[in-house]
Protein backbone atom coordinates (compact mmCIF):
# COMPACT_ATOMS: atom_id res chain seq x y z
CA UNK A 1 0.00 0.00 0.00
CA UNK A 2 1.49 3.56 -0.90
CA UNK A 3 1.97 5.97 1.81
CA UNK A 4 -0.21 8.97 1.50
CA UNK A 5 1.55 12.34 1.38
CA UNK A 6 0.01 14.81 3.05
CA UNK A 7 0.28 18.71 2.09
CA UNK A 8 1.72 21.53 4.44
CA UNK A 9 0.20 25.22 4.05
CA UNK A 10 3.35 27.42 4.73
CA UNK A 11 1.02 29.95 6.12
CA UNK A 12 0.82 27.68 8.88
CA UNK A 13 4.60 27.21 9.29
CA UNK A 14 4.80 31.36 9.14
CA UNK A 15 1.99 30.94 11.88
CA UNK A 16 3.84 28.86 14.29
CA UNK A 17 6.80 30.65 13.70
CA UNK A 18 5.60 33.96 14.81
CA UNK A 19 3.98 32.16 17.66
CA UNK A 20 4.83 33.56 21.55
CA UNK A 21 7.88 30.91 22.16
CA UNK A 22 5.64 28.96 24.86
CA UNK A 23 3.21 28.40 22.12
CA UNK A 24 5.42 26.99 19.57
CA UNK A 25 6.04 23.59 20.64
CA UNK A 26 2.39 22.91 21.58
CA UNK A 27 1.20 23.80 17.94
CA UNK A 28 3.74 21.81 16.50
CA UNK A 29 2.79 18.82 18.78
CA UNK A 30 -0.90 19.32 18.03
CA UNK A 31 -0.14 19.82 14.24
CA UNK A 32 1.75 16.53 13.94
CA UNK A 33 -0.80 14.39 16.08
CA UNK A 34 -3.34 15.67 13.86
CA UNK A 35 -1.74 14.38 10.63
CA UNK A 36 -0.76 11.08 11.97
CA UNK A 37 -4.58 10.70 13.28
CA UNK A 38 -5.44 11.48 9.80
CA UNK A 39 -3.45 11.35 6.96
CA UNK A 40 -5.61 12.93 4.42
CA UNK A 41 -6.12 15.98 6.36
CA UNK A 42 -5.52 19.48 4.44
CA UNK A 43 -4.51 22.96 5.86
CA UNK A 44 -5.58 26.12 5.60
CA UNK A 45 -5.93 29.67 7.49
CA UNK A 46 -9.28 30.95 8.22
CA UNK A 47 -10.25 33.60 10.83
CA UNK A 48 -5.98 34.55 11.60
CA UNK A 49 -5.72 30.65 12.97
CA UNK A 50 -4.68 26.74 11.43
CA UNK A 51 -7.69 25.02 10.44
CA UNK A 52 -7.39 21.46 9.46
CA UNK A 53 -10.16 20.09 7.03
CA UNK A 54 -10.93 16.29 6.04
CA UNK A 55 -13.18 15.63 3.00
CA UNK A 56 -13.64 19.13 2.88
CA UNK A 57 -15.11 20.31 6.18
CA UNK A 58 -13.38 21.48 8.72
CA UNK A 59 -12.41 18.99 11.49
CA UNK A 60 -10.52 20.89 14.01
CA UNK A 61 -8.22 24.67 14.60
CA UNK A 62 -5.48 25.74 16.83
CA UNK A 63 -4.97 28.81 17.75
CA UNK A 64 -2.26 30.66 19.75
CA UNK A 65 -3.05 33.74 22.16
CA UNK A 66 -1.01 35.83 24.45
CA UNK A 67 -1.22 33.40 27.48
CA UNK A 68 -2.21 29.84 25.91
CA UNK A 69 -3.23 28.00 23.02
CA UNK A 70 -6.57 26.51 21.48
CA UNK A 71 -7.74 22.90 20.17
CA UNK A 72 -10.97 23.62 18.99
CA UNK A 73 -12.92 20.57 17.82
CA UNK A 74 -15.93 21.76 14.59
CA UNK A 75 -18.29 19.57 15.92
CA UNK A 76 -17.09 19.24 20.07
CA UNK A 77 -20.42 19.30 20.45
CA UNK A 78 -21.30 15.95 19.10
CA UNK A 79 -18.03 14.92 20.37
CA UNK A 80 -19.14 15.72 23.67
CA UNK A 81 -22.12 13.08 23.41
CA UNK A 82 -20.39 10.50 22.21
CA UNK A 83 -17.96 10.21 25.09
CA UNK A 84 -19.47 12.07 27.90
CA UNK A 85 -18.80 14.04 30.66
CA UNK A 86 -14.88 12.96 30.35
CA UNK A 87 -14.76 14.78 26.86
CA UNK A 88 -16.87 17.81 28.32
CA UNK A 89 -13.82 18.19 30.98
CA UNK A 90 -11.27 17.39 28.59
CA UNK A 91 -12.48 19.51 25.10
CA UNK A 92 -12.74 22.50 27.69
CA UNK A 93 -9.56 22.34 28.80
CA UNK A 94 -8.02 21.87 25.17
CA UNK A 95 -9.17 25.41 24.83
CA UNK A 96 -6.73 27.07 27.15
CA UNK A 97 -3.51 25.07 26.90
CA UNK A 98 -0.27 26.64 28.10
CA UNK A 99 2.26 23.63 27.83
CA UNK A 100 3.29 20.69 26.33
CA UNK A 101 2.75 18.75 30.05
CA UNK A 102 -0.92 20.30 29.77
CA UNK A 103 -1.65 17.61 27.14
CA UNK A 104 -3.49 14.59 27.05
CA UNK A 105 -1.82 11.62 26.02
CA UNK A 106 -1.14 10.61 22.75
CA UNK A 107 -3.81 8.28 22.95
CA UNK A 108 -6.53 10.35 24.24
CA UNK A 109 -5.87 13.04 21.41
CA UNK A 110 -6.00 10.56 18.67
CA UNK A 111 -9.09 9.32 19.58
CA UNK A 112 -11.04 12.51 19.21
CA UNK A 113 -8.93 13.31 15.89
CA UNK A 114 -10.34 9.95 14.84
CA UNK A 115 -13.72 10.68 16.23
CA UNK A 116 -13.98 14.13 14.74
CA UNK A 117 -13.09 12.52 11.32
CA UNK A 118 -15.69 9.92 11.67
CA UNK A 119 -18.04 12.58 12.12
CA UNK A 120 -17.27 14.14 8.82
CA UNK A 121 -18.01 11.34 6.72
CA UNK A 122 -20.45 12.05 4.33
CA UNK A 123 -21.95 8.42 5.08
CA UNK A 124 -22.15 9.33 8.68
CA UNK A 125 -25.54 10.13 10.08
CA UNK A 126 -25.75 13.14 12.28
CA UNK A 127 -28.48 15.05 14.23
CA UNK A 128 -30.16 17.50 12.74
CA UNK A 129 -29.20 21.18 12.74
CA UNK A 130 -31.86 21.84 15.50
CA UNK A 131 -30.43 19.37 17.70
CA UNK A 132 -26.95 19.98 17.19
CA UNK A 133 -26.71 23.40 17.34
CA UNK A 134 -25.42 25.09 20.49
CA UNK A 135 -25.79 28.94 21.36
CA UNK A 136 -22.16 31.04 19.77
CA UNK A 137 -20.49 32.28 22.92
CA UNK A 138 -19.76 36.20 22.14
CA UNK A 139 -16.92 37.72 23.59
CA UNK A 140 -17.54 40.18 26.90
CA UNK A 141 -15.35 43.42 25.23
CA UNK A 142 -17.08 42.63 22.06
CA UNK A 143 -20.79 42.63 23.09
CA UNK A 144 -19.87 45.78 25.62
CA UNK A 145 -18.47 47.78 22.59
CA UNK A 146 -21.62 46.65 20.90
CA UNK A 147 -24.18 47.67 22.97
CA UNK A 148 -22.49 51.22 23.29
CA UNK A 149 -22.99 51.69 19.68
CA UNK A 150 -27.42 50.51 19.04
CA UNK A 151 -26.53 50.21 14.94
CA UNK A 152 -23.52 48.24 15.17
CA UNK A 153 -25.44 45.98 18.03
CA UNK A 154 -29.12 46.16 15.43
CA UNK A 155 -26.45 44.66 12.82
CA UNK A 156 -25.06 41.84 14.77
CA UNK A 157 -28.32 40.74 16.09
CA UNK A 158 -29.73 40.23 12.79
CA UNK A 159 -26.67 38.46 11.21
CA UNK A 160 -26.77 35.14 10.63
CA UNK A 161 -25.22 32.69 13.26
CA UNK A 162 -22.32 31.89 10.37
CA UNK A 163 -21.34 36.06 9.90
CA UNK A 164 -21.89 36.14 13.79
CA UNK A 165 -19.01 33.54 14.23
CA UNK A 166 -16.89 35.18 11.20
CA UNK A 167 -16.62 38.25 13.26
CA UNK A 168 -15.97 35.86 16.37
CA UNK A 169 -13.38 34.08 15.62
CA UNK A 170 -11.33 37.07 14.06
CA UNK A 171 -11.61 38.51 17.30
CA UNK A 172 -10.62 35.52 18.97
CA UNK A 173 -7.64 34.80 16.65
CA UNK A 174 -6.25 38.17 17.81
CA UNK A 175 -2.48 36.92 19.18
CA UNK A 176 -2.19 40.24 21.47
CA UNK A 177 -4.37 42.69 23.59
CA UNK A 178 -3.87 45.35 21.41
CA UNK A 179 -4.29 43.45 18.02
CA UNK A 180 -7.70 42.03 19.87
CA UNK A 181 -8.66 45.77 20.93
CA UNK A 182 -8.44 47.08 17.01
CA UNK A 183 -10.34 44.52 15.64
CA UNK A 184 -13.15 44.94 18.05
CA UNK A 185 -12.96 48.39 17.15
CA UNK A 186 -12.93 47.77 13.52
CA UNK A 187 -16.03 45.16 14.01
CA UNK A 188 -17.86 47.87 15.25
CA UNK A 189 -17.37 50.14 12.63
CA UNK A 190 -18.26 48.21 9.97
CA UNK A 191 -21.00 46.86 11.77
CA UNK A 192 -22.01 50.24 12.40
CA UNK A 193 -21.99 50.21 8.35
CA UNK A 194 -24.19 47.30 8.46
CA UNK A 195 -20.91 45.44 6.79
CA UNK A 196 -20.22 41.47 7.45
CA UNK A 197 -16.85 40.29 8.60
CA UNK A 198 -16.22 39.20 4.81
CA UNK A 199 -17.78 42.17 2.75
CA UNK A 200 -14.49 43.13 0.87
CA UNK A 201 -14.57 39.58 -0.49
CA UNK A 202 -18.26 40.05 -1.38
CA UNK A 203 -17.81 43.08 -2.81
CA UNK A 204 -14.82 41.46 -5.24
CA UNK A 205 -17.00 38.78 -6.06
CA UNK A 206 -20.03 40.66 -6.81
CA UNK A 207 -17.92 42.84 -9.26
CA UNK A 208 -16.59 39.50 -11.03
CA UNK A 209 -20.03 38.28 -11.83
Amino acid sequence: MLAIMTKKNSKIDSYIKNAQPFARPILKKLRAQIHKGCPQVSEDIKWGGPFYLYKGRILCATMAFKKHCALIFWKSALIKKEKGSVAKDQLKHLRRISSLEELPSDRELLSYIKLAMHLNEPTTKLPSREMRSTPLKVPNDLMSSLRANPKALATFKNFTPSRKKDYVFWINGAKTDETRERRIEIATDWMTQGKPRNWKYEEKKKKKR
